[in-house]
């Protein structure tokens, strides 16, 4: 008997805390950035599943996770859509424009705005749960990691916020505004600023590990593998950097500025360049292993499933290419393909930058 109401309490509480809990999603597919998704990609384009027009233009890129896509505009206001039939479920304004992608975990999106908050709000109704005030613009794409939120300021700062309570846990000073998104790993975050150094942060006393100097803005938020931090850079390079010393193990030129944020594929670093090109360069050495010419600047960061790199370009087309780089299918859209798409229930979420969201299949 004993035995029967243990197992019954004991399957109540997984009950409970299933009820309470949610996908984890974020800019980048998780802390890492490793810019992988966890829903299969698609290989063979079939149809336009729903497209939602957003009122204005939107520079962010779509979050799916729980049956919703999440998306913000330049007219201030996050969107929930249905990821079923592209309908609004619900809208939340901020007194900025939203640039950047939400983080989502436990039921809470997590929304950086213009106006200088981070705000926590109920993934089911738009409710605000909390907001955190900084004293600048916030164009950096919050990072969760073990219950705390970390995100970039226009003010300089890198802060690390209770996820729970929005109450900080430390903030650390560089000289110039963040506009990349955290990526964390063990013990460390790891965050650029609009000073030209990487930096490599202690997640629990918020001290400084080491500091890599490039010399020119950095726009491209860090992926992490093993042992190593991959980046571009304003001065048309990508870099990989020793995760412990912050020593370079290599770069590697293009010819137009990196702002992508690179995804790692097995042994290779895939990235787009202005100059137009898709690159696959080999992870250890930089030496290349493919690339792929669009008809515009590839500003977009690729997202990978499934093998499968799906990438932007300002030639108004999302490209899906294979792990060879061969193209698979392309898809035209009303504008520029600026953000990050989101591959969720064997469907391809993006957006161009005149404010269309796509869901193909």
């Amino acid at each position: 008997m004993f035995s029967r109401m243990k197992f019954f309490w004991v399957f109540c509480l997984v009950i409970a805390l299933a009820g309470c809990g949610g996908a984890t999603v974020m800019f980048r597919g998780d802390a890492t950035h490793s810019g992988n998704a966890s829903s299969s990609g698609i290989k063979e384009l079939d149809k336009l599943k729903w497209k939602y027009a957003l009122p204005d233009k939107s520079y962010s890129s779509p979050i799916a996770a729980d049956g919703q896509v999440f998306l913000g505009g330049k007219d201030g206001h996050l969107y929930a859509i249905n990821a079923s039939d592209g309908s609004i479920n619900w809208k939340f304004r901020t007194e900025g424009n939203i640039e950047v992608p939400v983080a989502l975990s436990g039921g809470t999106v997590y929304l950086a705005s213009w106006d200088g908050n981070l705000y926590a709000i109920n993934a089911d109704n738009g409710e605000t749960r909390w907001n955190f005030r900084t004293k600048g613009q916030i164009y950096s794409a919050p990072t969760i990691h073990d219950g705390v939120v970390y995100f970039g300021s226009e003010d300089q700062n890198l802060y690390a916020v209770n996820a729970e309570t929005g109450a900080e846990v430390w903030s650390f000073k560089t000289k110039g505004g963040i506009p990349t998104s955290p990526a964390v790993r063990d013990k460390f975050v790891y965050v650029s600023s609009l000073d030209g150094f990487m930096y490599a942060v202690n997640i629990k006393s918020g001290q400084e590990q080491w500091k890599f100097r490039v010399g020119s803005r950095i726009y491209s938020s860090p992926a992490i593998d093993e042992d190593k931090l991959y980046f571009g850079s304003d001065n048309k390079r990508m870099y990989a950097i020793n995760l412990k010393t912050g020593q370079e193990v290599w770069n590697k030129k293009t010819a137009g500025r990196v702002y992508s944020s690179p995804a790692i594929l097995d042994d290779s670093v895939i990235f787009g360049s202005g100059d137009s090109y898709v690159y696959s360069l080999n992870k250890k050495n930089g030496k290349r292993r493919w690339e792929y010419k669009t008809e515009g600047a590839v500003l977009s960061s690729p997202t990978i499933a499934s093998d499968i790199t799906y990438i932007g370009s300002h030639d108004n087309h999302l490209y899906a290419l294979s792990e060879n780089g061969k193209l698979l299918w392309k898809y035209k859209t009303s504008g520029k393909v600026l953000g990050s798409p989101a591959v969720y229930n064997s469907m391809v979420l993006f957006n161009s930058i005149k404010g269309e969201l796509y869901a193909v299949k």
